[in-house]
């Protein structure tokens, strides 16, 4: 485990990334975006991890969103706005990244926290945490985020979170898509490690493939979706861990996945 803005921890096969501003309400510093990105970057160049998990220090927020204190920035408006860039960036690298990645939501995910949940692939929270962007309550409006939460919700819902700045609670989230999970704290952790295990558990090669044709067919009209897929569907057949999974599945005994 190491000091900073974010804290990285292997524990087994997974990759643990702590935001660690209690104080701040694990608010989203310049540092933190840095910090998180090359806690990404480290995680998939290490190959004893196999999955990524999101979490905030404390037991009340998982992240409240950007620092307002840092929001001006003191660089000049262009390297401002260049920082801001950053959070966008930091958005697409969760989807990027070749492994899996899971939210564990110890508490109120805000704003820009928000954004963080619904980049992770999946997403367990406390029961009595708060989903929201309450930035149109100060002014702003949850700009680089929103792209995140219109591929969640539809049209209507997705705008009364943005225009009204409202918290969902996390048992509404869930029933709306926004979470996989909703359990109470004493079982978080619990719930965490099994998602995350049976992830660990699948082959990373096709995982990395398959997460990649999601996000990419996401943003395709469905003819195009269709043809790019089924290019993906040849490209998987082809891969050495297809033909285990086939092969055990016929003779009845678990795969023994190489990754490749």
């Amino acid at each position: 485990m190491e000091a900073g803005e974010v804290r990285y921890e292997v524990q087994g096969a997974q990759a643990l990334l702590t935001i660690d501003r209690p104080k701040a309400r694990n608010a989203l510093s310049p540092g933190v975006v840095r910090e998180l990105m090359a806690a990404l970057e480290r995680a998939e160049s290490d190959t004893s991890v196999r999955v990524v998990v999101l979490t905030g220090a404390g037991e009340k927020v998982f992240c409240a969103g950007g620092d307002l204190g840092t929001l001006a920035g003191d660089e000049g408006f262009l390297s401002t706005h260049e920082g801001r860039r950053s959070y966008g960036r930091l958005l697409t690298r969760f989807q990027e990244l070749r492994k899996p990645t899971v939210a564990r939501v110890n508490g109120h995910a805000l704003a820009g926290g928000l954004g963080l949940v619904l980049a992770c692939d999946l997403a367990v929270a406390v029961e009595g945490a708060d989903l929201g962007t309450p930035e149109i309550d100060v002014g702003l409006f949850p700009m680089m985020m929103m792209a995140l939460l219109q591929r969640h919700l539809g049209r209507k819902r997705a705008l009364e979170l943005v225009l009204t700045g409202d918290r969902l609670p996390a048992r509404e989230a869930l029933t709306l898509g926004l979470l996989n999970r909703v359990v109470p704290a004493a079982e978080l952790d619990a719930a965490v490690g099994a998602l995350a295990g049976k992830l660990a558990g699948k082959s990373q090669a096709v995982l990395a493939l398959g997460r990649r044709a999601f996000f990419t067919a996401e943003d395709l009209p469905l003819p195009a979706a269709l043809e790019y897929l089924a290019s993906q569907l040849s490209l998987n057949v082809l891969a050495d861990d297809a033909g285990e999974g086939i092969s055990a599945f016929l003779e009845k005994r678990p795969p023994k996945w190489n990754d490749r």
